[in-house]
């Protein structure tokens, strides 16, 4: 039996829990709900094994969902009233990302805000003017450059589908790992690292919040 930090695989790591909500850091590769093809191993499944009694799995709602190679927070609620109060102030929600694109953006900090559509088999996102274009608005700042790639922190007006992925290719500073918009590398470079919402009962703002994980950061380099 090995010992250290290698993590239950099967077990989430919970990054905030109250009767209503409970947040995760997703990790890298799982989906968060389920999909055609996978029914049984996605986050939603996982973590209500995880919150259930014995026979007995825990209710809860996908508030959000995040890409499958996205890691980061991921924010589910105890019951439908609690993830529809959420989903009416979703607007002002405050999402905050981390991303290690190729190259250096110039200058460094900037809003894209330029319109996008999902192509009809809802694989890749078309950036420009199109009747069926919506309105997508993505803010970066840079954190840290290196020599072939630059460490930003992304924060959403929107939330359209493969919006930072598409917007940063757009920019010709794809996010790193992002075979759809961009290359290969040993995974994708996108870490959702901070959800802020108005409390769903009253009294201010939530905050969650998950570190990125080392495997992230070893691709800044």
């Amino acid at each position: 039996k090995s010992h250290g930090a290698r993590r239950d695989s099967s077990r989430l790591e919970i990054v905030y829990e109250d009767a209503d909500l409970v947040a995760i850091h997703k990790p890298a590769g799982l989906l968060s709900v389920a999909s055609a093809k996978e029914a049984d191993r996605h986050a939603l499944a996982l973590l209500r094994t995880q919150l259930g009694r014995p026979r007995q799995e825990s209710h809860l709602w996908p508030v959000h969902r995040l890409d499958r190679d996205t890691s980061g927070v991921l924010l589910f609620a105890t019951s439908a009233e609690v993830k529809e109060t959420v989903s009416a102030s979703w607007a002002s929600a405050e999402k905050t990302y981390l991303a290690i694109v190729e190259g250096t953006p110039n200058p460094a900090a900037g809003t894209i805000d330029q319109p996008l559509r999902m192509d009809a088999k809802g694989f890749r996102a078309h950036v420009g003017d199109h009747p069926l274009a919506k309105q997508a608005v993505t803010h970066f700042q840079t954190i840290r450059a290196v020599k072939q790639r630059t460490l930003l922190e992304v924060q959403l007006e929107t939330g359209r589908q493969h919006q930072i992925r598409a917007h940063l290719a757009w920019l010709k500073h794809p996010v790193v790992g992002d075979v759809r918009y961009g290359h290969r590398d040993r995974r994708l470079a996108l870490h959702a690292l901070r959800l802020s919402i108005p409390a769903p009962m009253g009294g201010g703002q939530l905050t969650f919040e998950a570190p990125p994980p080392p495997e992230f950061l070893a691709l800044l380099r």
